[in-house]
């Protein structure tokens, strides 16, 4: 059986590229993500590890406090002894995927991903055009679903 878990969320510090003492890098960066609505909203502190040569590229650059990123990868839960001697749950994951997403949070300070410029397509001959702008639901109403 297959352990994979995808979701989105924000870095919530910078993260650090590090070198184990068998020669292995690893990249480190921690990410929330929030689930729940209202009151009872809550944020999920997921720690995130990308080994080997994915982790010596450049992303580490672009993963700072605030970006927006989709991580997949292989989740673990680890308990340990806080410094109060308190049991805690850390949740883990091996990534596979770390991919930005979106703009950082931090109304354009630092390196931000470049800026994508999407083309209008022109639409097929004998199509309504809509003037109203970008297609709604509406235009799909023979859609089976």
């Amino acid at each position: 059986m297959s352990n994979v878990f995808s979701f989105t969320g924000t870095v919530g510090r910078d993260a650090e590229v590090r070198s184990t003492p068998s020669g292995q890098t690893v990249l480190n960066v921690t990410v929330a993500n929030n689930v729940g609505f209202g009151d009872r909203q809550q944020t999920l502190w997921i720690r995130v590890a990308l080994w080997g040569k994915r982790a010596e590229g450049q992303l580490q650059n672009y993963l700072k406090k605030g970006q927006q990123v989709f991580v997949s990868g292989e989740l673990t839960q680890r308990e340990y002894q806080a410094n109060d001697g308190t049991t805690r749950t850390s949740l883990d994951l091996n990534a596979n995927v770390i991919d930005l997403v979106g703009r950082r949070n931090d109304q354009g300070q630092g390196q931000q991903m470049p800026q994508q410029n999407y083309q209008q397509v022109a639409p097929e001959p004998g199509a309504q055009a809509s003037s109203s702008g970008p297609a709604t639901l509406d235009d799909f109403d023979d859609v089976p679903f």
